[in-house]
């Protein structure tokens, strides 16, 4: 075998090992969407919507709404930090993501009192900026797990590239994380119809297992799916 079709399949089986994983996470993030809008009746990751609702809250004369909703977003900001925080500081970086996924949802899962409902929609938010942190790109390509809009953004310009001449297809893997989405959000409805507010026991036993099936993946590989912070000083050098 040649040192180049060894690289090739190399990358093949990275690539893979991404997308599968970008899948699933992509599954978690729609079950997690569709059972957290279905049981708050606002969205716990479309924070594009909740920024226009927040909006038409205030226009309306909703300060209370406006103010969930804003908060929603620092919260959802705050869940995005933490999980690059914690996969910054882990050796397992994917599987300690997802396992405090799996934690928070299961917290919220038995925050059932009326009182702490709203503290229930900030926990849900709060995992689904979390899980962001899990996979950030596969083999150098942007990869969002719980805004799919970014993903099909990047498919159609992927589209309109390929028809003007350009004839690279990796954009094609943006369509991974939006199916996995769909799927999930499926899934999420289907559960909370069925089984209430039990349904978000299901996603966070899901989340764990996702987490303990990362502990399969080397840390060499888990390592490349995620940025690395820019040394300061490059940073300065750039500036300058």
């Amino acid at each position: 075998m040649t040192r180049a079709r060894r690289r090739r399949l190399i990358r093949t089986r990275r690539t893979a090992t991404g997308l599968a994983l970008v899948g699933a996470i992509s599954f978690l993030a729609g079950m997690t969407d569709a059972t957290g809008l279905l049981l708050t009746g606002d969205f716990v990751s479309f924070i594009t919507g909740n920024t226009t609702r927040a909006a038409l809250a205030v226009s309306q004369g909703n300060l209370y709404h406006a103010a969930v909703l804003i908060s929603a977003i620092g919260v959802f900001v705050l869940g995005n930090a933490a999980g690059i925080v914690i996969a910054h500081v882990s050796e397992r970086r994917i599987f300690v993501v997802l396992g405090c996924v799996g934690l928070v949802l299961a917290f919220a899962s038995v925050t059932t009192v009326q009182g702490l409902l709203l503290a229930r929609f900030y926990m849900i938010v709060f995992a689904m900026g979390m899980v962001n942190a899990a996979v950030e790109h596969i083999e150098g390509l942007p990869i969002g797990l719980t805004y799919v809009t970014g993903a099909l953004s990047r498919l159609g310009r992927g589209i309109g590239r390929w028809i003007i001449g350009d004839r690279h297809i990796e954009w094609t893997i943006q369509i991974v994380p939006w199916g996995g989405m769909v799927l999930g959000a499926i899934a999420g409805a289907v559960l909370t119809h069925h089984t209430g507010a039990h349904a978000l026991w299901m996603v966070s036993l899901f989340a764990m297992a996702l987490a303990l099936a990362a502990m399969f993946i080397p840390r060499p590989l888990q390592r490349r799916f995620n940025q690395k912070p820019a040394p300061h000083h490059s940073a300065v050098a750039r500036g300058r």
